[in-house]
């Protein structure tokens, strides 16, 4: 199922920019033009998300993920993608480009 999401997010993705995907976490990490802008986890792709950005995934009924820790549950800063943006390039267009400025901004803090 992970290589046909991904195949497909490929095609979401692709007018956007440089696309390319690899194994880590378990899951695999998703660039858009070298930039980490999402991970595909459990067969569900989550988009980053930052402080800025968070208001509209919650709007739109988004959640983070989060996995079991050795000692408690732990919330990544990446957040289910809404059902219609997995639709169509054009619906996913918004998403990703949020998802990309959360991307830049965590970098700079690096």
């Amino acid at each position: 199922m992970a290589n046909a999401l991904l195949a497909h997010l490929h095609d979401l993705l692709d007018p956007l920019g440089s696309v390319t995907s690899r194994a880590m976490f378990g899951g695999h990490g998703v660039y858009l033009d070298g930039e980490l802008i999402g991970v595909v986890m459990e067969d569900a792709f989550y988009l980053k998300v930052d402080a800025e950005t968070r208001l509209h995934f919650e709007a739109a009924g988004s959640e983070p993920y989060v996995y079991l820790g050795q000692a408690e549950p732990i919330t990544m800063s990446y957040w289910s993608v809404p059902g219609e943006a997995l639709e169509s390039a054009e619906a996913m267009r918004p998403w990703a480009e949020l998802a990309r400025a959360a991307a830049r901004r965590a970098g700079r803090g690096k």
